[in-house]
């Protein structure tokens, strides 16, 4: 059997960073191929070169063993490869006729004839089973029927082969038993499709082979039939690696933060989660696990359908980010850019924000204590900067987060919540930062450790296991990264 898609030797860099290093994959003709690989792995920056978006600094893409088009020929691109992401472009104020056939409703230049792209559309959802109105507006559409529509348009520019991102990451189990019949429909009728996602188990069920990338290469490509779910795994962690040794300790102060009852509607369902002083809680799981909009609802970012929670003993108000703050909790939330930081105002200002209340008198901030205080934050955590008055923004990223994490613990709050507290950033980083979290539950805080990374995760007493919107198991300290990868991924034995 011939390959449809090759990509061979593929070398990317983004300044330092090699997001893939002599990466490649092979996908044969009609078959539904598996890329799967923890994050970081480079899955995403493969999927920018296989569609067009970027190229290579070395290797080359095949399809059917001709070189990949120039980059500025989009048209040509279109007809060989589309992708279905996770985020969906189909715009909502558009009809699903207009969106299948946008900037193509006519082959002329004159008047569009409505009619006619409505009869176009309908063929199109027949042609591939989509139960669609072609006259619907995109924006009532179910997120099952909008992916659907986005694959009847990749397909209806003649490309034979589909890239599916993560595509079950928002679908209930009905929906996606549906996918997976369209999926089986698309081969047989001879479509190539790359398929993407963390859920393993899924894998097993619809594809036929598997490649994996580890640390932005090429570690492993075999058929899914008698692959053993261990290997797998084993392929996706490689050797443990901790870049911090995780302090010993007994935890077992009172409950400092609990969540009963939680629902959110399309991120999870009833979860119950408590949090002792001295105790550090991981949140473990994939990107739709539903951990980060877990954790953004206990800090008041996110306002829960059903549920309650309580901090030190208070009830918090819902989706009340104040309260939560001066009910004793310090956050660092995912995004440091938007959220963790005013990248124009000083180290000083920034660190020292939830406590400016108590720098001054009516009203006015000392500056002398706001520097004092910033200038102790700056050697707790060991901030490389040119001083209190240096812009957060002129800060590399790994002092960035620093920042953000000096005004989390400024107050000295009891319940410590963080986010992806190392992404992006150095070992020596990553050591201070993950130090600051066991130096907060020493002194009796207690904690909340969302992370992707595992090596994060190795700090915590126990971790809360999430999938699909729900807490599958709790971990308790000394797992190995096999045993923990298969419970996040669903393939526990």
């Amino acid at each position: 059997m011939k390959n449809h898609v090759e990509a061979r030797n593929v070398v990317k860099r983004f300044g330092p960073t090699t997001a893939l290093n002599g990466a490649e994959i092979a996908i044969a003709e009609g078959e539904t191929h598996a890329l799967v690989g923890r994050n970081g792995a480079g899955k995403s920056t493969l999927v920018s070169i296989l569609t067009g978006l970027q190229r290579p600094d070395a290797g080359e893409v095949l399809f059917a063993g001709e070189p990949a088009p120039a980059l500025a020929d989009r048209d040509a691109w279109r007809q060989r490869v589309a992708c279905v992401y996770q985020k969906s472009t189909i715009i909502p104020a558009l009809s699903v006729a207009e969106n299948l056939f946008l900037n193509r409703q006519t082959d002329t230049r004159g008047a569009i004839n409505w009619r006619a792209l409505r009869v176009r559309a309908r063929e199109l959802l027949d042609t591939y089973e989509v139960d669609v109105d072609a006259q619907a507006l995109a924006g009532d559409l179910s997120v099952e029927q909008r992916q659907l529509v986005e694959i009847a348009r990749a397909l209806s520019f003649g490309a034979r082969f589909i890239i599916l991102d993560e595509p079950t990451a928002r679908l209930d189990g009905p929906a996606i038993e549906r996918l997976f019949g369209r999926m089986r429909s698309l081969r047989e009728q001879g479509v190539t499709m790359m398929y993407i996602s963390h859920h393993l188990d899924e894998v097993y069920e619809i594809c036929q082979s598997v490649t994996v990338f580890r640390d932005a290469r090429h570690v492993t490509t075999r058929p899914v039939a008698g692959l053993p779910h261990d290997e797998l795994v084993a392929a996706m962690t490689g050797e443990a690696t901790s870049v911090y040794e995780s302090r010993s300790r007994a935890p077992g102060g009172a409950v400092v933060l609990s969540g009963e009852g939680l629902s959110l509607t399309g991120r999870y369902t009833n979860i119950d989660i408590s949090v002792k002083s001295g105790e550090v809680v991981g949140l473990g799981g994939s990107a739709s696990s539903g951990k980060v909009g877990l954790a953004e609802t206990l800090v008041g970012l996110r306002k829960a359908d059903a549920g309650t929670i309580t901090v030190n003993g208070t009830r918090v108000r819902p989706g009340d980010v104040p309260a939560a703050l001066k009910a004793g909790l310090g956050f660092v939330p995912e995004d440091r850019h938007h959220e963790g930081f005013v990248p124009l105002l000083s180290v000083g200002e920034n660190t020292t924000f939830p406590i400016a209340r108590k720098l001054g008198r009516y009203g006015m901030v000392s500056p002398a204590r706001r520097r004092a205080k910033a200038e102790q934050l700056i050697k707790d955590l060991d901030i490389k900067t040119e001083g209190a008055d240096q812009p957060v923004g002129d800060l590399s990223g790994g002092n960035a987060q620093k920042v953000v994490f000096a005004r989390a613990l400024v107050d000295d709050p009891t319940v410590l919540v963080v986010i992806n507290p190392t992404a992006g950033v150095d070992v020596k980083a990553k050591q201070a930062l993950l130090g600051a979290v066991e130096d907060a539950v020493e002194r009796g805080a207690g904690a909340v450790l969302v992370s992707d990374e595992l090596d994060d995760l190795r700090i915590c007493d126990r971790v809360l296991v999430m999938f699909h919107g729900r807490v599958v198991k709790d971990v308790p300290r000394g797992w190995t990264d096999h045993e923990l990868v298969a419970v996040m991924e669903g393939i526990e034995d």
